[in-house]
């Protein structure tokens, strides 16, 4: 187990981020939602991740649900704020926010001190627990300064009080992630989609300062929406459809892995893990199998071999930490 910056909160290595119990895309059945938990624990994955904007909260309530027959402290539970969710009548789906559940709700962007404790309590009582371990400020690109102003503050307070154990701020853009890390006291930023074997652009800013920091990543979106796992034409990089010089360099990636003997999904996983500062890699699943392959190929080696031809090949900027040891 690691643990996030100064905090003390602990995270397994690999963690379970669970927006497709929200329904993402396409519907997840009530138990093949629990069934997909149930794997993670089983192979030793003790840090979920979780927030209001998966599915309109169902996938809140379906994580507390699973989680509700595990001991309370042997897990950390990661939620998020600045999407405050209000009840709409409005008829139809929630498919345009990639969602496949009822339009019951509205989000409403709020980063206030009042929105960031209103929307903790809703997501408290989804999840049927009185505290959470981890609250990340989710995606405040366009309303960075009442982030900093009002809803980084509350979380402060948050953390003074005991409510939670560890904050941070959460989102896909590396620089505003490295003002938090520089400017705040955050105990962890999740980076998602910008420390990956097609995007290591946190790379520039966002890992060097939280290493001298002492502040921890959390690495999600390790596959670029898919393309990492199964790189095929049509394919997912991003939330878009892959662009034809991305698909190739996918696919050469996955020719020299399967070449050392491994597997692209398993050099995926391992190069997010191997940087100092990242404590942990937040892999989404959809069902059981896919958590226990996920688990797998985490496990799985990576030949050494693998790396060095990735720098000499131009595949990997040279100052990529790689593991220094066949996993």
């Amino acid at each position: 187990m690691n643990t996030l910056g100064a905090s003390g909160v602990p995270v397994s290595p690999l963690a379970l981020g669970c927006a497709a119990l929200g329904n993402l895309y396409t519907e997840v059945g009530e138990e093949q939602a629990a069934q997909t938990v149930r794997a993670a624990w089983q192979r030793g994955v003790r840090h979920f991740d979780t927030a209001p904007h998966y599915g309109l909260g169902l996938s809140e309530r379906r994580l507390g649900a699973a989680l509700r027959e595990c001991p309370r402290d042997a897990y950390t539970l990661s939620t998020k704020v600045g999407r405050r969710l209000e009840a709409t009548e409005a008829d139809g789906d929630d498919l345009a926010h990639g969602f496949a559940v009822p339009a019951t709700h509205r989000r409403v962007w709020d980063f206030t001190a009042d929105g960031v404790r209103r929307t903790l309590e809703a997501s408290l009582e989804r999840l049927g627990l009185d505290r959470v371990d981890v609250v990340y400020l989710h995606d405040p690109d366009d309303h960075a300064e009442q982030a900093f102003r009002e809803g980084y503050p509350a979380l402060e307070r948050m953390r003074a009080e005991g409510t939670v154990g560890a904050i941070g701020a959460g989102m896909n853009r590396t620089a505003l992630l490295t003002r938090f890390v520089n400017d705040t006291d955050v105990d962890v930023v999740l980076c998602a989609g910008r420390y990956t074997l097609l995007d290591q652009s946190a790379l520039d800013d966002l890992l060097p300062a939280a290493a001298a920091r002492g502040t921890s990543v959390v690495v999600g979106g390790i596959f670029n929406s898919g393309l990492l796992a199964d790189p095929r034409p049509g394919a997912s990089y991003d939330y878009a459809r892959a662009p034809a010089g991305v698909l190739e360099r996918a696919l050469r990636l996955k020719s020299l892995a399967e070449r050392h003997g491994t597997s692209l999904r398993a050099a995926a996983l391992a190069f997010s893990a191997a940087h100092p500062a990242v404590a942990s890699v937040l892999a989404g699943a959809r069902s059981a199998a896919e958590v226990h392959d996920c688990a797998d190929r985490f496990a799985e080696p990576v030949p050494a071999a693998f790396w060095r031809e990735l720098k000499e090949t131009g595949l990997l900027p040279e100052a990529a930490p790689v593991p220094d040891y066949d996993r």
